[in-house]
C-alpha cells in the first residue's frame, strides 16, 4: 500500500469515527488541524507522512473523548499496524500522539521533534481564535457546564489530575488554558498566527465581561 492510499484510508477512518461529534473535536476540527500542519510543514520544513498520520490520528485516543484509553494511543497504534505502517514511524507516530494534549497551566507538554511540535501548534491554534471560542462553548455545552459563574474564580492546575478533574465555567478555560497558547507554540509561523487568533480572544473576553456587567447602558 503507498503512502497516498494510507493517509486516504486514515482519513476515511477517522471521519466515520467523528462524523458524529458535537463536543468540537469533530471531523472537521480534525480537517483544519491536518491542513494547518500541511502548512506550517511547509513553512517549518518537516516529514509530511509522520505529520499527516499524527495530525489524522491525534484525537482518536484523546482522553476527553476515550477515557478507557487512559491516555495510551491504543486504536492509534492498532491501526498504524492494520496499515502495515513501519513499526519505527508508526512509534514516532503514536509518541507524538501521547504528548500532544493540554496537561494543565503549570504542566509542561515539550515535544521532541519538529515533527510533534508542528502537530501540537496545528492543534493548538485550532484552540484559539473564533473557532477556538466556539469550539469552547461547543464543549462546555457537551459536558454540561456554565458559561461563567462569577463565585467561581479560574485555577492554574498544577497537575494533570487537578485538570482533568476541572469542570468549571467555559469562561475559566480561556483563563486555564486557552489564553497560554499564544506563549506555548513551537514554531515561528505558528507563533505569528497565534497572535492574531490571541487578541481576538481577548476582545471577545472584554465584550462578553461588559454584557455581563451591563456596561454597555
Amino acid at each position: 500500500m503507498t503512502r497516498e492510499e494510507i493517509i486516504h484510508r486514515t482519513a476515511e477512518y477517522v471521519k466515520d469515527e467523528f462524523a458524529r461529534d458535537s463536543s468540537g473535536h469533530d471531523w472537521w476540527h480534525i480537517a483544519r488541524v491536518w491542513k494547518t500542519a500541511l502548512a506550517l510543514c511547509k513553512q517549518e520544513g518537516a516529514d509530511v507522512y509522520t505529520v499527516e498520520l499524527a495530525a489524522l490520528l491525534h484525537d482518536l485516543d484523546d482522553w476527553k473523548l476515550s477515557p478507557s484509553a487512559g491516555g495510551k494511543p491504543v486504536r492509534a497504534e492498532a491501526w498504524l499496524r492494520q496499515m502495515g505502517v513501519d513499526p519505527a514511524l508508526a512509534e514516532h507516530v503514536c509518541e507524538i500522539i501521547t504528548g500532544l494534549s493540554f496537561k494543565g497551566a503549570l504542566v509542561e507538554t515539550p515535544m521532541r521533534t519538529l515533527e510533534g511540535q508542528i502537530v501540537q501548534d496545528a492543534d493548538r491554534l485550532d484552540a484559539i481564535g473564533a473557532i477556538g471560542i466556539a469550539r469552547a462553548f461547543a464543549y462546555g455545552g457537551h459536558k454540561g457546564r456554565l458559561l461563567y459563574d462569577p463565585d467561581s474564580p479560574p485555577r492554574m492546575h498544577a497537575s494533570f489530575e487537578q485538570y482533568q478533574k476541572s469542570g468549571s465555567a467555559t469562561i475559566n478555560h480561556f483563563y486555564e488554558k486557552l489564553l497560554l497558547l499564544k506563549d506555548r507554540m513551537n514554531t515561528p509561523t505558528a507563533k505569528k498566527i497565534a497572535a492574531q487568533r490571541h487578541a481576538h480572544m481577548e476582545q471577545f473576553l472584554e465584550q462578553f465581561m461588559r454584557e455581563w456587567e451591563g456596561g454597555e447602558f
